[in-house]
């Protein structure tokens, strides 16, 4: 994929937060976007040819082998270009790079089966998050 970069750093860069705005926000209707998490959590951005194409964060806390992958999210106009599976092998990378050997997410149940082709399974019972159904899901990861 030529002309597509990431970028990862601390905190929510600008293009972060637009995209999850116009993602979360705007398309799907979700109200509590924003935490103190943003803060801390280390984001994943993805340009293509300069745009801001795809982002998620990720958590690992110091010295921990578990790590937390959050708030993946792809803007319609880019849909359909690999862009999320891209950005989870490299959120996997990264933070198998840093000793992290379990990831866990809390998936939107109807995008289970893209979760499902990367490795994650499913635990525990479906719940709900601002009224739309998700379910924890979890891969282990090799050094």
């Amino acid at each position: 994929m030529k002309n597509v970069t990431i970028q990862i750093q601390q905190g929510l860069p600008e293009a972060a937060r637009k995209i999850r705005e116009d993602v979360f926000m705007k398309e799907q209707g979700f109200q509590n976007e924003f935490d103190e998490v943003d803060e801390t959590a280390w984001t994943l951005v993805l340009y293509d040819g300069g745009a801001a194409a795809g982002c998620c964060q990720l958590i690992l806390a110091e010295g921990s082998k578990a790590a937390v992958i959050r708030r993946v999210a792809v803007p319609k106009a880019f849909r359909g270009k690999s862009y999320g599976s891209l950005m989870l092998q490299q959120a996997e990378d990264w933070l198998r790079q840093r000793g992290a050997r379990s990831i866990s997410l809390s998936a939107q149940v109807r995008v289970r089966p893209f979760y499902e082709q990367l490795g994650f399974h499913a635990v525990g019972q479906e719940y709900l998050d601002e009224y739309c159904p998700h379910i924890k899901m979890v891969k282990e990861v090799q050094a």
